[in-house]
């Protein structure tokens, strides 16, 4: 099999990466949308988050039954189809006539949604050992600015249209020809295992029950996920009031400044292929911490701190999320699939809880309720980092 390496094919490696952003922004459109939504559909803020929700749930469904099939079929012709699956769905979104259409079709659409981990585990079997954890990060960084810019480019596009509907439009096309250059360009890999469906869904436990890094990583990547979605679920709603005001538009330009903190951890996986994961943990998840501390100054109402909590924390999320990724690639390499099952599963459980837990807490303790939800996440990630170290030291003793 031919491997790719950031000296070999940039060029490929910024396809995947480009790829998997534009795939996984399609769960996160709506975000910079929903004051819009609720007002058009009448409908209180706590309801309008229930699209968050249930695109998360409907993700992760995907997640835990569609990623694995990357380990016994081609990748090149899953990832096709899902896109295909994911325009129509978009499309039939741009005209829904209610807000329960738009809920209900919310779960089919992010359950086909699930590209992008598909092209990260694509991407590390392509790469070369000595550069995996860079090709990793490099595909991530491309997922996390696809998640960050969905915000950005769905909030401009509804500024400049008028409507929120438009956003479901672009997308569509954007998926229809996505699907058409993968389909063009991807190389065709045949799978390492022949496995039948349901033996290939058993396996994932016994590869989970058998590789402690992966159930760590999997914490972490629970605890970020919920800390990072508690922020953006939650945000736009604070900035659409008092002293903000800010439209569609400009709530969404915030996803600018996630993107430099998300650009800024690429170096994390450098620093795995180098074996500095666990000191690289313990500064992100402290950074993640820090975060929460600053985007609570004066309730939220300071737009400086804002700013600069959304960079730090777009940073300590990305970074960690670069960091696990390329931890759990070193194990498996017949399995990566379903290693990227499991801990994307998790992950975006993790965002399930968040966007529920601070939907719930923001309509009866505000913006500092939610700073409590995302702080205490990401408190507990770094103490289950700190007692790791703890137990690491003993067994080298």
């Amino acid at each position: 099999m031919t491997s790719i390496s950031v000296r070999q094919s940039t060029g490929m490696v910024t396809l995947f990466a480009f790829a998997a952003g534009l795939a996984v922004a399609n769960i996160y459109y709506a975000q910079p949308l929903l004051s819009a939504i609720a007002t058009e559909f009448r409908i209180g803020s706590g309801t309008a988050t229930l699209i968050v929700t249930l695109t998360t749930i409907g993700y992760t469904a995907g997640l835990a039954l569609l990623v694995p099939l990357g380990d016994m079929v081609s990748r090149r012709r899953l990832l096709v189809g899902l896109l295909l699956v994911v325009g129509v769905a978009q499309a039939v979104s741009a005209v829904v006539p209610s807000f329960a259409f738009l809920a209900v079709l919310s779960v089919p659409l992010a359950v086909c949604a699930v590209g992008a981990p598909i092209l990260v585990s694509f991407a590390a079997t392509l790469a070369s050992t000595s550069d995996r954890g860079q090709v990793t990060g490099r595909v991530m960084t491309g997922v996390l600015l696809g998640v960050l810019l969905a915000r950005t480019g769905g909030g401009l596009i509804a500024q400049v249209t008028g409507t929120w509907r438009s956003v479901y439009g672009v997308a569509a096309v954007l998926m229809v020809g996505l699907a058409v250059v993968l389909y063009r360009v991807l190389p065709e890999v045949a799978p390492i295992e022949r496995i039948r469906y349901p033996a290939l869904l058993r396996s994932v436990f016994a590869v989970v029950r058998e590789e402690p890094a992966l159930r760590l990583r999997c914490s972490y990547g629970f605890l970020c996920f919920a800390s990072f979605s508690a922020f953006w679920t939650t945000l736009a709603f604070l900035l659409a009031q008092p002293p903000y005001s800010y439209g569609e538009g400009v709530i969404g330009l915030f996803g600018l400044a996630g993107a430099v903190g998300a650009l800024a951890a690429r170096p994390a996986g450098r620093l795995v292929d180098r074996n500095r994961e666990r000191l690289t943990s313990g500064l992100l998840l402290g950074g993640i911490v820090l975060s929460w501390g600053v985007v609570a100054v004066q309730n939220g109402h300071s737009l400086a701190a804002l700013l600069v909590g959304v960079l730090v924390l777009d940073l300590g999320v990305q970074g960690m999320q670069v960091t696990n990724l390329a931890v759990i690639y070193r194990t498996r390499p017949e399995a990566r699939s379903r290693i990227t099952m499991a801990y994307m599963t998790t992950y975006f459980l993790g965002g399930v809880a968040g966007s529920a837990a601070a939907g719930a807490a923001y309509p009866v303790a505000g913006w500092l309720g939610v700073c409590a939800v995302g702080g205490g996440l990401a408190v507990l990630a770094l103490l289950i980092w700190g007692v790791e170290q703890v137990v690491q030291r003993g067994r080298t003793r």
